[in-house]
């Protein structure tokens, strides 16, 4: 005979898993802030050492070899990653100041990442400060950082700040790039057309993620009735963090002064059809072109009504020749994203 079971038992079950769930987190922390403080000494005493004494590469060899003798079931004992060490104390000299900064967060692997890829001390910390924030992959922090994520962040021309409140205008700024970095969409110049939608298909989570956190696919080719005519929206997100519907129009050409009417149009169109006023920001625009003149870009912003950003994007340079329609990115999104990929 089972036991009764009590009417809050599963409301108890659910509380206590987080509670186990928010303390394994939290170790995981420590120990890994915990490891990072290990290189970081073992990294400093290399450093003091070289001050006062002859220690060179085969000081670090030997090091390294004696250190992995002692302690076989540790990994991380190689003179690269002694080298690692040295360049991590070299550039957070204390080692109490790294407790309190970002980068204690961060897996080794993505602090090699930042030591590697770059010189400016307020680049490396900039990039540890974001990669805690959105949980990136190595992966994705290497991308970022090659695409030079800082100079291309709420960087677009917009009419944000005469369409939109204060400070609203300024958060919808936060959202948008420019350019947008799609150079991992590399095919060759003469492939066919159902080889090019598959790479994209392969790819597509990488392009939704160059989005930018916070963005939620909606759907593609969303139809409005509008008194009998018949309007598609390409592709349509919205902005969990912000809670506001964008409408991203893909461009394959240079950008046209009319591009922007077409945008502004489907930006009032979701506007009011499927904004709840009170509970949702305003809706917003952007549109991605192949290239632009921003002097045109800034006298069609000004002439339009509706918030909308203008944006251009980078292909790898042996991929130009292959760009596709706007039908065939626009089909290429739509069935990967109909499987549910969420960019978050």
């Amino acid at each position: 005979m089972s036991a009764l079971v009590p009417d809050d038992y599963a409301a108890t079950l659910d509380d206590l898993k987080r509670q186990v769930h928010t303390a394994r987190f939290a170790a995981q922390r420590r120990v890994n802030t915990e490891l990072l403080l290990l290189w970081w000494h073992i990294g400093n005493t290399i450093l003091e050492r070289q001050q006062h004494e002859a220690w060179g590469s085969g000081v670090l060899a030997r090091l390294a070899d004696d250190l992995r003798s002692e302690f076989p079931s540790m990994r991380g004992f190689s003179r690269r990653n002694l080298l690692y060490m040295q360049a991590f104390a070299r550039a957070w000299p204390s080692a109490d100041a790294i407790v309190q900064q970002p980068v204690a967060q961060l897996p080794w692997g993505h602090v090699t990442e930042l030591l590697d890829k770059l010189d400016d001390q307020g680049l490396r910390d900039w990039y540890a400060a974001k990669d805690v924030a959105h949980g990136w992959s190595r992966a994705v922090l290497a991308h970022q950082i090659t695409t030079r994520l800082h100079t291309r962040e709420a960087a677009a021309p917009t009419n944000f700040v005469g369409a939109l409140s204060q400070p609203d205008s300024e958060l919808a700024q936060q959202i948008t790039r420019d350019p947008y970095a799609l150079d991992f969409l590399a095919v060759d110049g003469d492939a066919p057309e159902r080889q090019l939608e598959e790479r994209l298909v392969d790819r597509i989570v990488d392009t939704l993620r160059e989005l930018g956190p916070g963005f939620a696919f909606v759907g593609r080719q969303v139809h409005f009735d509008v008194e009998g005519d018949d309007f598609y929206v390409d592709l349509l997100f919205f902005h969990v963090q912000q809670l506001r519907y964008v409408v991203v129009e893909l461009k394959t050409t240079v950008f046209d002064p009319r591009d922007t009417g077409q945008l502004g149009f489907y930006v009032a169109l979701v506007d009011d059809k499927l904004r709840i006023p009170g509970t949702h920001q305003p809706t917003v625009g952007i549109l991605l072109v192949a290239g632009k003149n921003d002097a045109v870009v800034r006298y069609a912003l000004a002439s339009t009504a509706q918030p909308v950003a203008v944006s251009r994007y980078e292909l790898a340079e042996e991929a130009q020749a292959a760009l596709p329609d706007e039908a065939t990115i626009v089909g290429a999104f739509s069935r990967e994203l109909a499987r549910g990929a969420d960019v978050g």
